[in-house]
């Protein structure tokens, strides 16, 4: 690989999975016990293996768009193993939709990317996030950086100035490339995500970390206002007690209309 390569992984604070979820007051999931969404975990594994098999040619950042305790999940980053981390927070962005993280993550990638100038540049993000799980965003994000965009991969190697990635399309697998500058979604089947130990949990407090907000990015809050505003949100309700159809010689055809008016038939 020619001169030094410059990854900048993608990670998100999310709602802790194990825990039940909860609406504020202001409408809004409560974020307040998050942690590093688990998909994120695969991208950054992905660009520790490529850095363990390039030395020290390559560096990883960990970068993350959030609230204040959305630097648990740049943290968490940094223990895994990434070099350092950046995260972009600021109140306009609470709610964002897909466009305004888009935009956001964009203008934050270009100023991460300006910390290491002249490095070629690899954008790493999940296949998607747990609580938004639209997926969207990093095809949208690759359009906004205009570089091309390999989605779901399993596999992502280097050759070269060139990324490399298979992928499932339906039921054929691909072999798919693009030169660097590029930007890849991996999926949670591209591999095991390592655990950090003590040794690597106390190298990262050590590790630098950046805060930053729009201002710092040279936008308004008018430049990533979300397209999509939130009408109403309430929890969904409980879940009834099923129908119970005893056996008397008719079970069969109350089991048909109970299909029908479900419309299973």
């Amino acid at each position: 690989m020619p001169g030094s390569l410059h990854i900048i992984t993608l990670v998100k604070w999310v709602p802790d999975a194990q825990l039940e979820r909860r609406i504020g007051e202001d409408r809004r999931l409560d974020r307040s016990q998050g942690i590093l969404g688990e998909l994120d975990e695969h991208p950054l594994e992905t660009a520790l293996q490529i850095k363990e098999q390039h030395e020290a040619e390559v560096r990883v950042s960990a970068l993350t768009m959030g609230p204040s305790g959305a630097s648990a999940a740049v943290k968490k980053a940094l223990q895994i193993g990434a070099d350092d981390g950046f995260h972009l927070t600021d109140e306009a962005l609470q709610a964002a939709d897909i466009w305004t993280t888009s935009a956001a993550l964009a203008a934050a990638i270009n100023y991460v990317r300006a910390t290491s100038e002249g490095s070629e540049y690899l954008v790493l993000t999940g296949m998607a996030s747990e609580d938004g799980e639209t997926a969207a965003v990093p095809a949208q994000l690759a359009g906004r950086l205009r570089v091309p965009a390999l989605t779901q991969a399993r596999e992502v190697t280097l050759e070269g100035r060139r990324v490399v990635v298979t992928r499932l399309s339906g039921t054929r697998m691909q072999r798919v490339a693009a030169v660097l500058p590029a930007l890849v979604s991996v999926t949670d089947q591209a591999n095991e995500p390592r655990y950090p130990n003590f040794r690597a949990i106390m190298k990262a407090k050590k590790k630098p970390t950046t805060t930053f907000s729009l201002a710092d990015l040279g936008l308004t809050r008018y430049a990533v206002e979300s397209k999509v505003s939130l009408i109403a949100a309430e929890p969904r309700p409980e879940r009834q007690a099923g129908e119970i159809i005893h056996d008397d010689g008719t079970a069969g055809q109350k089991t048909v209309e109970f299909l029908s008016k479900e419309g299973l038939l």
